[in-house]
């Protein structure tokens, strides 16, 4: 407010003496009221405005103060005053406009001083006055300015404001005492203006202020009639803040603003706007209660300036300031909406209206384009008025961002050319995945998801909002209007991840991701969550895993989480320890057991079991798998069989005994189930009955063969018991001369492999199976053995042997009697060039096969590719004038094609 210089008419006073009584009390208005200060018998005219009576023995109201100057004899100008001079002050306004004297009964004090008041007898003192309260209803205002210019800048100007809040005004025509009064000095500047600020409580704004003026200035002091006003009933808001302008969706000008802070009381709006377009200019001034204008009829390349100031809505009040002027200026292309924000599958429209060359285009010629690249059909095209055209889009898909640009621009052209301002279309897939868990201890549920689907749309923020109910989820899961949102912090794996505790077991959580843009917000379909139905278990504990002794099976037992109470199923899994197991599944629906046993393939060896568990109604989640549990290799049953066994008898002529040295290979885990603590060596002959001998862990033993027949069996012997079904051998001086091998042929086929095959001759006895030897011979090597079963004629034994090396094979029949003559050969059978040859052919046969077919295959191609050749050289009739004559469709000599083929041109 710009501040005018004090004018009150006066020279250099000296000793005035001041007396100032009180009336009533007058009521502030919100708008501007004066004060003056005048003689006794001063005319009014030159003060008042028009409207108010000249003659001031009419003036009639009740707002007054007497002012008595004493004046001393010594001044430079006393001869033209009287020694004694009374000023009546009083309050009017436009609104009130009776300034009335009344000097009966009054009392005050005064104050002397010699001053030339020629000036000031003729015009007095007079000043404007405004109060307010400010928006943030703290602090009271009062701002005075004088109401004339002063000639004289030599004086002294001080301004106090004495106040005194009251809960209720007594009608009592006697005010409180000065005493009861505080005080406040107003800031006054040197343009003669001043500003007083009184502190008022927020609690006390209906409250009412009674408060006066005391002016002082040149040893003149004046006091002001007194004044009452509630601080409630006087309130100027600050200006409205946020002014803007831009086109809405339907091609209006919209006019917003925002108020600075809040008041308990609602507000008007006074808006005035001048338009500038290319057919009118207007002006217009509106009142609204609202914090928006819409202006109709906005056309391309137009202008507008916009102010707006703001009032209480209802009772009295004063207008704020204006706000600072805006001005906003149309283009020459319109788009309406000029950017849409949408989801995928939803419909949108744009509206448009075309300036070409201060001419608005006609709808009708209008047309769309995306991207400059796609013409939009017609087919979705509307005509709204004479100049604005519709597009509409069906059924969106998502925007594929185009490098940098991550929208699709929609141009709005006429007939001829396209401007190069456009709308932009933003569609994101809002379908967000949002999954919940809550954990085993029942307390917290951690909810994630990923924004991939939205990561296009720059500028964006997202939230998660949800609200819960009381019990359950709806049927349909929807927004609700009231929510709440909930931080959810980025994880390294791209995930947000939002947790909720504590948590309502039963209650619905209905989420979803707000995403917020500038250009609006988009909402992903919401989703219903009830912790209960989302738990992911404790895994079970105290699990154990073991092969049953005497039984051989995989048993597992584990103790079941405390929580959740629902009944559980559980998954097994278990494989050979080690570093990748292989690993498999063994499904437990029954909620009771504690426990499962299952057969596994091998019993001798270290299983890794874990064990999981969920709810067996398949609500929630599988728990983690729990700390692996191994078992133990230990004996689970006596060995299934005893060792294979052969011996090498070594005869001493001399004393007529045999020597015999039985060997075995160790029992295989498999076998001895699952370890062999020793190996026991069991006799049987005529003579001397059935003993036992224990060799530990050896695979050799030697014994003397001295009677007629011996039988032999090597036992297997584990912390169970001994094997049960053993191999038995039995040395038999008569059976080792029975020969039924006929003939025994040995046919190399490679350095790793021959063929033995053999002829039987018949025989009463009961052969078991035959004994293979073979070694290098004449050299004291190990034998080599194995057994092979009593129905098999050809045999094909696997090993490594040395080309230049002799070898000597042995085969020999083992009867239930004992031990037969063996076949022996030295060398391999003569042959052996015609079988190696027939296995040759094994290898040259489907190599020669092959290689006919390929070359049947490039024949047949090579046959075709000339025939194409050929035949590209064959004219056609219709181009070429010599080949018009002649019959392309003529059959060759000796075939059934035509002369030309299929090359003829249609």
């Amino acid at each position: 407010m710009s501040c005018q210089k004090f004018c009150v008419a006066f020279l250099h006073w000296e000793f005035i003496y001041v007396i100032t009584a009180f009336n009533l009390a007058y009521p502030i208005t919100p708008w501007k009221f004066k004060l003056s200060c005048m003689p006794r018998n001063t005319t009014y005219d030159f003060l008042l405005p028009a409207g108010i009576s000249k003659n001031t023995s009419n003036l009639s109201g009740h707002y007054e103060a007497l002012v008595e100057t004493k004046l001393n004899s010594s001044g430079t100008y006393l001869s033209n005053l009287s020694s004694r001079t009374t000023f009546h002050c009083c309050f009017w306004s436009e609104e009130d406009k009776n300034c009335s004297v009344h000097a009966d009964n009054i009392e005050g004090k005064a104050f002397v001083s010699t001053v030339n008041s020629l000036v000031f007898q003729q015009i007095g003192a007079n000043w404007n006055i405004q109060c307010w309260m400010k928006e943030d209803l703290k602090l009271f205002i009062c701002y005075m300015e004088s109401l004339f210019k002063s000639p004289f800048k030599n004086y002294d100007l001080k301004v106090h404001l004495l106040y005194l809040l009251l809960e209720v005004l007594e009608e009592s025509p006697l005010l409180p005492q000065k005493s009861s009064f505080q005080i406040v000095q107003c800031n006054c500047s040197v343009h003669e203006c001043c500003e007083c600020h009184v502190p008022v409580p927020t609690v006390k704004i209906n409250y009412t202020l009674l408060m006066y003026l005391k002016i002082t200035s040149g040893g003149v002091i004046f006091h002001s009639p007194p004044m009452s006003v509630q601080p409630i009933n006087v309130v100027k808001p600050d200006p409205p803040l946020g002014l803007c302008m831009k086109i809405t969706d339907t091609g209006n000008l919209k006019i917003s603003w925002s108020n600075p802070t809040l008041v308990p009381f609602q507000l008007q709006y006074q808006v005035k706007y001048s338009e500038n377009s290319p057919k009118n200019m207007r002006k217009a001034d509106e009142i609204v209660s609202a914090t928006s204008l819409l202006v109709d009829s906005v056309l391309p390349g137009s202008s507008y300036e916009v102010q707006v100031r703001s009032k209480r809505l209802d009772g009295p009040g004063i207008w704020s300031d204006w706000s600072t002027p805006l001005t906003f200026t149309t283009q020459d292309v319109i788009y309406f909406p000029p950017k849409i924000l949408t989801t995928v599958g939803s419909n949108v429209s744009f509206h448009c209206i075309y300036k070409n060359e201060n001419k608005i285009v006609s709808s009708k010629k209008i047309v769309w384009w995306m991207n400059l690249a796609e013409k939009i059909p017609q087919s979705q095209y509307d005509v709204v008025g004479d100049h604005v055209s519709k597009v509409t889009f069906p059924n969106l898909n998502a925007t594929k961002p185009r490098g940098k640009f991550t929208y699709d621009a929609v141009y709005c052209c006429n007939e001829h050319e396209c401007h190069h301002r456009y709308a932009e279309l933003y569609v994101i897939d809002v379908n967000i995945n949002i999954s919940c868990e809550t954990d085993g201890y029942l307390t917290k549920m951690t909810c994630r998801w990923s924004p991939s689907a939205i990561q296009s749309l720059v500028g964006s923020t997202l939230q998660l909002r949800y609200q819960r109910s009381s019990l359950y989820c709806s049927d349909v899961p929807s927004i609700h209007p009231i929510s709440e949102p909930k931080d959810c912090p980025l994880q390294r794996d791209g995930f947000y991840e939002c947790l909720f505790q504590p948590i309502f077991l039963l209650s619905g959580y209905t989420m979803w991701i707000r995403i917020n843009h500038s250009l609006g917000s988009l909402d992903s379909p919401p989703t219903c969550v009830i912790p209960d139905s989302v738990v992911k278990p404790l895994p079970p504990s105290s699990v154990k895993a073991e092969i049953t002794v005497k039984i051989g099976l995989l048993k597992i037992s584990w103790e079941k989480p405390v929580f959740p109470e629902n009944n559980l199923q559980f998954q097994i899994r278990y494989g050979l320890s080690g570093k990748k197991v292989q690993w498999k599944v063994f499904e437990v629906y029954d909620a009771k057991l504690k426990s499962a046993s299952f057969p596994v393939p091998d019993l001798c060896a270290v299983y890794a079991v874990q064990v999981r568990c969920k709810r067996l109604d398949g609500l929630g989640y599988w728990s983690n798998w729990s700390t692996p549990a191994y078992t133990i290799v230990t004996d689970i049953k006596v060995p299934i069989r005893g060792p294979e066994f052969w011996r090498i008898i070594n005869e001493d002529n001399t004393k007529k005994e045999r020597n015999v040295t039985l060997l075995w290979k160790p029992l295989m885990k498999n076998d001895s189930l699952c370890s062999v603590r020793s190996y026991v060596v069991k006799h049987h002959t005529s003579r001397n009955g059935t003993w036992s001998e224990d060799v530990g862990n050896h695979t050799k033993f030697t014994f003397l063969w001295t009677e007629q027949a011996h039988s032999v069996t090597v036992l297997a012997v584990n912390s169970i018991g001994a094997s049960s079904a053993n191999f038995n051998l039995t040395f038999s001086w008569p059976m080792s001369k029975v020969n039924i091998v006929q003939s025994l042929s040995a046919y190399p086929l490679n350095s790793s492999c021959v063929i033995l095959s053999w002829m039987l001759s018949p025989s009463d006895y009961n052969l078991m199976y035959f004994i293979l030897e073979w070694k290098i011979l004449h050299e004291d090597n190990e034998i080599k053995w194995l057994r092979i079963p009593s129905s098999v004629k050809k045999y094909y034994v696997h090993d490594h042997f040395i080309p230049i090396e002799k070898y000597q094979f042995s085969l020999y029949p083992i009867f239930m009697e004992g031990v037969g003559k063996p076949k022996i050969i030295d060398s391999f059978t003569q042959d052996d060039e015609k079988h190696q040859h027939d296995a040759g052919l094994y290898v040259i046969v489907p190599i020669i096969i092959s290689s006919s077919i390929l070359l049947l295959g490039t024949l047949l191609i090579s046959h075709q590719r000339m025939k194409k050749l050929f035949w590209e050289d064959v004219p056609n009739p219709k181009n070429c004038s010599w080949a018009q004559g002649l019959n392309f469709q003529k059959k060759m000599p000796d075939t059934k094609e035509p002369l030309g083929g299929c090359r003829f041109s249609q």
